[in-house]
């Protein structure tokens, strides 16, 4: 059986969606509670707290590059929950504007198709009656997206508090919390959102502090109550690909970003995951059949990169008989320099002859469509391939043989087309600057 739940958003992003989320996370399972998080849109830094808060893996949801089927089966991941909780990204209603394999990728659309009634977190600072005009809204905005009730956040005091709950009244809207102003648990921040759950330090404080704010000031039993679903049972999860039978998968902090569904599709589908970290100057596993670079901040760690010989050494010996692929952050530590924010230079592998720098910061984002002009492993062309691009590279220099024609979700061609270099012994090194949700039916 699949639990009932309920969707965590917000009117747009910075309301306090994420500290609702992991205060809930942590103060539910601190009850004895299971609850199954999901996230909406192509996100991968808040999976990861939500695991730590939770202990449940946490799994991606995203209207735009999976259909129907495949968002049902990851769902399935919450059998043997008590409760679901998704975290919405950006705003309620926010995506982009061609809808692609089942929605458009907004939130919104999760919790059309799962039922999921929403809460909406509403950043009070600097009104008090009017937002419930906010809520109001939100709640018209869609008929097939039902509003559960509102957590107030940022709210100045008991006066500001009641006189926000008198306009909710007005308009017949339940407030389920109203969380005060301070910065206590407030996490820290970089140009892709907050710093990496692995990097926390301090997380468990983090977590606790979260959980304590939000039993105080939120009405738990009522938003629990509140939780509903229209997906009894969900059929099995969708088939995964796995780039090959034993993967060589870079994984510390400057290599993090792969998404859980992939993960878990590889090792379903029979696939042996050999982590290995080019930060602590460790080589690929000899005895793997493929290498898998993913994103992550390599940027901030391009002075270790560039030192990591023995990274750099194994890399070099394993591409020229087996696949290498890179995503984004795994694309650029595959080529052969990296410019860092102060305008240095760091050597990088230079399996591909790809130049980037951060001297100047050129923010790419959006959703991705690739027509694969060469295979890439475990998904051979003309495969199409859906994904999501978010990064700050500027390409000085991208010589390689393209790798596919990539669109974005308007249909207008991005120049940023991968890469691909093949090596006489057999092997093959592939990279993009776009991060692979889902093979396009």
């Amino acid at each position: 059986m699949i639990p009932p739940g309920l969707l965590i958003s917000a009117p747009a992003s910075g309301c306090g969606k994420t500290t609702l989320m992991l205060g809930l996370l942590a103060a539910l399972r601190a009850q004895g509670i299971a609850v199954q998080p999901f996230k909406s849109g192509p996100d991968y830094i808040d999976p990861a707290f939500h695991t730590a808060a939770s202990g449940r893996a946490s799994f991606n949801l995203d209207s735009w590059s999976m259909d129907h089927a495949c968002i049902e089966g990851l769902v399935g991941n919450a059998k043997g929950a008590d409760l679901i909780l998704a975290e919405g990204s950006m705003g309620l209603f926010d995506g982009v504007a061609v809808p692609g394999a089942s929605g458009n990728g907004a939130s919104a659309d999760i919790a059309a198709q799962m039922g999921w009634p929403v809460v909406l977190v509403l950043d009070a600072s600097g009104a008090a009656q009017s937002v419930a005009a906010t809520a109001l809204g939100f709640a018209q905005m869609r008929p097939d997206v039902r509003l559960a009730g509102v957590v107030l956040n940022r709210v100045a005091s008991k006066r500001h508090e009641t006189l926000i709950r008198v306009g909710m009244e007005q308009v017949g809207i339940t407030v389920l919390g109203a969380l005060p102003r301070q910065k206590d648990i407030a996490m820290p921040e970089r140009h892709l959102g907050l710093v990496q759950a692995c990097e926390q330090e301090n997380l468990p404080e983090i977590l606790s502090s979260a959980a304590g704010l939000v039993a105080a000031h939120v009405d738990i039993a009522a938003l629990i109550a509140a939780a509903a679903g229209t997906l009894k049972d969900a059929p099995p999860p969708a088939r995964v690909i796995p780039p090959g039978q034993r993967i060589a998968l870079a994984q510390d902090d400057g290599f993090a970003f792969v998404y859980p569904h992939l993960l878990a599709g590889w090792r379903a589908a029979g696939a042996t995951v050999l982590p290995f970290s080019p930060l602590a100057n460790e080589a690929p596993d000899d005895s793997a059949d493929v290498c898998w670079l993913p994103g992550g901040y390599p940027e901030l760690h391009a002075g270790r990169i560039a030192a990591a010989d023995r990274f750099r050494n194994g890399l070099q010996k394993f591409v020229r008989t087996r696949p290498v692929h890179g995503e984004c952050g795994g694309y650029m530590a595959m080529g052969a320099g990296l410019i860092d924010k102060e305008g240095v230079r760091h050597e990088m592998t230079g399996l591909l002859g790809l130049e980037t720098s951060f001297a100047t910061r050129k923010m790419h984002l959006g959703y991705r469509k690739a027509d694969l002009h060469v295979g890439i492993p475990g998904h051979p062309a003309p495969a199409q391939l859906r994904g999501h691009e978010f990064h700050y590279a500027t390409i000085l220099s991208e010589p390689d043989a393209a790798l596919a024609k990539i669109i974005d979700s308007n249909g207008v061609l991005v120049p940023e087309t991968g890469s691909v270099k093949l090596y006489e012994g057999g092997g093959v090194a592939t990279g993009t600057f776009f991060h692979m949700i889902a093979e396009a039916p």
